[in-house]
């Protein structure tokens, strides 16, 4: 064993990683029970898909492009030495971890690396071509989510540099997920019910299945941010706790919108609520007071549901919501971190504008600024590329089929 390794922080990172291993099947549950009953599997083989294919990618080469040495000092990219793990080994590095192996490490960051384009999936559920999936969840994890992720949390990336707040994924998963899914949205367009002027299909699979994806995605929350101490103690402790507080606050701020606004208490609606306060404490988990993060999970729980009915009449056919939950959700989060870190939660980050230093809310937009920004680019450009090679969206017949079918060949029992 490497003198500086502590077992205890080990296991805890192992812990969380495999925590967050369990939220992309959930989530693959959790988008399979709101689909219709003929694109149920299609959906949740999104999820598993991308658990495969991008831990292959991952320690090929996207973790050395993530994290690995800086490219010319410029913060912009890593380079490929530690392409295939090479050189990445048992011993610890400081700069990511100096009490835990690197390839603890390695597999904690593997996840976030999972489910950030996992969760784009839920905008073009039911009517993208799988083999265009695949190509495009390839190319985005290598050109959009590696060179963010070396921005934000690699050694000398420029948003770190600039003093970016980003404890577990406000920039580098919500926002890269979510702007990614409008424009994934706009470009393969409108499913064939609501292009008829039929609206929007409202026919969902199986609520239950989605609580229990959305019960297995907070489960697995505790690691994706208590585990982004990367050590057990106090402030993985406060990040636990926040977190679940703001997910709670969330799903009871929906439910009562909910209740509110259509009369009655969405079931629903209360997981959804959930997951949005969940993406709202992401960037903060680290940062903030307790009584912050009631009011993260609150303005998430307003905020979310007004861009949900806001997008429905849009005409933008985001299949599941995903642009008013994790972009909507993550860009709160993100400003909320420049309004509420303090420094008696984490001394080794900055206080925010409730706490004398309104310039870390500047820092703050101007992340999400450019994360939107890049992210939105960079999705078109990689729809574009594929489509010129795979057309991105199936053909009207097997829409109207359904994706288990006409895709896989396969379908759950009962369905046409």
């Amino acid at each position: 064993m490497h003198p500086k390794i502590v077992p205890g922080d080990t296991a805890w990172l192992l812990f969380s990683a495999a925590l967050m291993m369990i939220m992309t099947p959930a989530l693959g549950f959790f988008y399979g029970g709101l689909v219709r009953r003929k694109n149920v599997l299609s959906t949740i083989m999104h999820s598993f898909l991308i658990l495969c294919l991008i831990s292959v990618q991952w320690v090929l080469w996207g973790y050395s492009l993530a994290f690995g040495p800086d490219v010319r000092g410029w913060g912009i990219i890593g380079d490929l030495s530690w392409a295939g793990l090479n050189g990445v080994g048992l011993a610890p590095n400081p700069a990511y971890g100096a009490t835990v192996p690197q390839l603890a490490f390695v597999a904690f960051q593997m996840m976030f690396a999972v489910i950030t384009p996992a969760l784009i999936t839920g905008a073009f559920a039911e009517r993208k071509r799988f083999k265009a999936f695949v190509i495009f969840t390839l190319l985005w994890a290598t050109f959009v989510y590696d060179p963010l992720t070396h921005w934000v949390w690699g050694h000398g990336g420029w948003l770190s540099r600039l003093g970016t707040l980003d404890f577990a994924g406000g920039t580098v998963v919500e926002i890269a997920s979510g702007i990614s899914a409008l424009v994934a949205a706009i470009v393969l367009g409108r499913r064939i019910e609501f292009q008829r002027g039929e609206g929007y299909p409202e026919d969902p699979y199986n609520a239950a299945m989605t609580m229990l994806g959305a019960g297995l995605l907070w489960f697995g929350w505790f690691g994706f941010n208590a585990g982004s101490a990367i050590v057990s103690g106090g402030l993985a402790a406060n990040a636990f706790v926040v977190t679940n507080t703001a997910g709670a606050m969330a799903a009871l701020t929906w439910m009562t919108v909910s209740w509110m606004h259509r009369g009655t208490p969405s079931v629903v609606g209360a997981t959804i609520g959930a997951i949005a306060g969940l993406v709202a404490i992401t960037p903060a988990a680290g940062y903030v007071t307790m009584p912050a993060s009631v009011l993260i999970g609150m303005g998430a729980g307003i905020a979310c549901y007004l861009c949900v009915h806001f997008m429905k009449r849009s005409g933008v056919d985001d299949v599941l919501d995903v642009f008013a939950i994790h972009g909507i959700g993550g860009l709160w989060g993100t400003l909320a971190t420049g309004i509420f870190a303090t420094l008696a939660i984490n001394p080794g980050a900055a206080n925010g504008l409730l706490y004398g230093n309104p310039r870390q809310l500047l820092i703050q937009a101007f992340a999400a600024a450019v994360a939107f920004v890049y992210c939105g680019l960079m999705t078109f450009v990689i729809l574009k590329v594929v489509n010129a090679f795979v057309p991105l969206r199936v053909s009207e017949q097997e829409e109207v089929m359904g994706l288990d079918a006409t895709q896989h060949r396969e379908v759950v029992a009962g369905a046409p």
